[in-house]
């Protein structure tokens, strides 16, 4: 019987081929584990389709196997702060100490009344107490959010968040977003300590590494590996989506057979939504060098633009991971095959 596909076209979903970004894991790993850690937040940011979530959970799974850390993953659509106390008091490691300290969360909503204990009817004040409790215990809390959006719960937990840190809770933060929601996020006047959290771009994965990974996993040479990957252009979901295809029609050694469907299956799941998010001006940078038009100048004078005017599109799309400044003056599109989607719209 023929092993299933390694590869997957689910957003979300932890393939089972996938390449690790194994320096900025190690750095955030190492950093939580620290006796006194410097950073308690990191935020992985990235255009769709980058790897975040992969990311995310590959370090959630790493912390989760050690019995000194909890793990709680939250939805960013609810109530957080709710969420936080509801998955931190039914704890199996940590459940029975909360219940010994008679912390009765009933009026919330959490767990079962305790005879002769004063229910608790702050939310924070809750966290609190149970984060005293786990910090006595030696224990850590690594909370993670994926695709964080600037919304009214994401910022009363990270402001509340805040001040566990200050209080010097054991707690732990990761989040994903996209570039222009983690902006917004850390605009808020209140939320402004996120500006000093470290924002890990989720960069084009080491071409070797895509090269290598196909070669195995497809029992390639170096040069039709190399050629296969240079298709994927670093961009994991990308390589997930070739991966995916040559896989259900045996051709990674002749890929060109099932371009067509590459092309339709990256504009489908990802180009469509990435273009329809852009402003009609960044469209029109971006229109710009998809037509060969690589040097800043000439991008510049096509759309009678000045420098002043130019920059902040040039940063904005850098910054969406949608382009590259691979040398002084040039801008290239990063995204496999974007400028063939991008001349059809």
């Amino acid at each position: 019987m023929r092993p299933g596909n390694p590869f997957t076209l689910s957003f979300g979903k932890s393939p089972e081929e996938y390449i690790s970004r194994i320096p900025q894991t190690d750095e955030i790993l190492r950093t939580f584990r620290e006796e006194k850690p410097s950073n308690q937040v990191y935020m992985l940011t990235g255009v769709r389709g980058s790897g975040k979530t992969v990311m995310m959970t590959q370090i959630a799974d790493e912390l989760g196997s050690d019995s000194d850390w909890i793990v709680l993953n939250l939805n960013p659509e609810r109530d957080l702060l709710n969420a936080m106390a509801s998955k931190l008091y039914v704890s199996e490691h940590l459940q029975p100490a909360f219940t010994k300290a008679r912390i009765d969360l009933s009026l919330l909503g959490i767990g079962l009344s305790i005879e002769g204990a004063t229910p608790v009817s702050d939310i924070e004040m809750a966290i609190y107490r149970m984060l005293r409790i786990v910090k006595n215990k030696k224990k850590r809390v690594l909370i993670t959010i994926d695709e964080v959006t600037n919304n009214d719960f994401v910022r009363v937990f990270v402001s509340s968040f805040q001040i566990m840190i200050r209080q010097d809770f054991p707690v732990f933060l990761l989040m994903t977003g996209l570039f222009e929601n983690i902006n917004l996020l850390q605009n808020e006047k209140s939320l402004t300590f996120l500006y000093r959290a470290p924002k890990v771009p989720m960069d084009p994965l080491d071409k070797m590494a895509v090269t290598y990974s196909f070669a195995r996993i497809f029992s390639l040479n170096i040069s039709n590996a190399k050629q296969l990957a240079a298709l994927t252009q670093g961009y994991p979901f990308a390589y997930q989506v070739l991966g995916y295809l040559c896989w259900e029609n045996d051709c990674a050694a002749d890929p060109g057979k099932i371009l067509d469907e590459y092309d339709q299956r990256l504009s489908e799941y990802v180009y469509s939504k990435i273009w329809s998010e852009l402003s009609p001006k960044d469209k029109s940078v971006v229109e710009q060098i998809a037509a060969g038009n690589s040097a800043v100048s000439d991008i510049m004078n096509n759309l009678s633009l000045n420098k002043s005017n130019f920059s902040p599109y040039r940063d904005r799309l850098l910054k969406k991971g949608i382009v590259i400044a691979p040398e002084r003056g040039k801008l290239s599109i990063v995204l496999p095959r974007f400028d063939k989607f991008v001349q059809l719209q």
